[in-house]
């Protein structure tokens, strides 16, 4: 298969036996689909190049891809068969961590053997694509020949992906994060903080429940703290459209994730149009540089989220802001752009 028309050329994402099923998209981000994984995450480096997400090596090379991003796993083995078969088959490729926490690749990292099963991956490849900036340092310490770091896009270009709602049908907050035994995600930090915040203001507040009766206890507690707040616990998880209507009705979200990730929580404010509080991943700093918890404290981030809910102008500031960074660095078409300029560099072309 050859460069589909319209593209900048056809990538494989590669997950090697991974749970995700074999994924094209040929519509580049296509319609909003509760099937079918959203072209957000790793998906989005396959999406942006009117690509394919897969979880074999065969089904790499039986669509003529040769350009692979291929994801790291802590099964390394997995992955390292998948580099030979790929490097066999004269395939361009390119790694990244499938789960980019510093606190996942350090997880990862620890298995025993996995440091020398990594610094042979880092050996074969021809370089890496770190979706953050503080992955950068971990590719090049195990000997990769080039690192990159390009965030993970966002199809903001595209208006099938606008989530966005008039100013007068948000309000409140939305809580980000939902993990509360991960300690970098400060989730408990996080709701308190939200709940103060809504509390002195008089506005409502939304957070996820994910772990059942043990988290709606812990939820629950934290707000006796704050009579007479207006507040809603989400239970379960939600298709992805519908979850991004549901954070769309609200004014703000709100985190406190110190877990150096690429920064999805960001990215759904972005599509929802709503300025994101809060946390340092990649996409935090990239189109809410004013509001990540990057270089502030949390007394700040308070601050902040108060300012957006009580000033106008501030507000409509931040999200113009956000746009038109999300469009410059962060879209689709910076992907497409750089994804293309990497690859041609390892072969040469112009």
């Amino acid at each position: 298969m050859g460069e589909k028309e319209g593209s900048i050329f056809p990538l494989a994402v590669l997950n090697p036996a991974g749970r995700d099923p074999d994924q094209d998209f040929p519509d580049f981000a296509g319609e909003p689909d509760e099937r079918n994984h959203a072209p957000v995450n790793f998906h989005a480096y396959a999406a942006a190049t009117g690509g394919s997400f897969l979880r074999s090596v065969e089904a790499v090379l039986g669509r003529g891809l040769r350009r692979v991003v291929l994801l790291v796993r802590p099964d390394l083995r997995v992955v390292l068969t998948a580099m030979e078969k790929l490097r066999s088959a004269q395939c361009q490729v390119l790694i990244t961590f499938k789960e980019a926490g510093l606190h996942q690749i350090g997880e990862a990292l620890a298995k025993p053997g996995n440091p020398a099963l990594f610094t042979q991956l880092c050996h074969q490849a021809d370089g890496a694509l770190a979706s953050t900036s503080d992955g950068v340092a971990i590719y090049r310490a195990g000997g990769c020949k080039a690192v990159h770091f390009l965030p993970t896009p966002y199809p903001v270009e595209d208006a099938r992906w606008d989530f966005s709602l008039p100013l007068a049908a948000r309000a409140g907050i939305f809580i980000g994060t939902r993990e509360f035994d991960v300690p970098s995600r400060n989730h408990g930090l996080a709701v308190s903080v939200a709940f103060s915040i809504a509390h002195a203001l008089k506005t409502t507040v939304s957070v996820v429940n994910e772990d059942g009766r043990t988290g709606r206890k812990r939820l629950e507690s934290l707000a006796e703290e704050f009579p007479g707040l207006q507040w809603t616990m989400i239970e379960g998880r939600r298709p992805y459209p519908e979850y991004l209507k549901m954070v769309g009705r609200h004014r703000l979200v709100f985190q406190w994730d110190n877990s150096s990730v690429p920064g999805q929580l960001a990215g759904d404010a972005l599509l929802c149009g709503i300025p994101c509080v809060g946390g340092n991943g990649a996409t935090e700093r990239v189109v809410f540089p004013d509001l990540t918890g990057h270089g502030r404290d949390l007394a700040e981030a308070a601050e902040l989220g108060r300012r957006l809910l009580r000033d106008a102008v501030f507000y409509e500031n931040q999200t113009r802001q956000a746009r038109e960074l999300a469009l410059e660095k962060l879209s689709f078409g910076n992907a497409k752009q750089g994804l293309r300029e990497i690859f041609d560099g390892f072969s040469g072309e112009n």
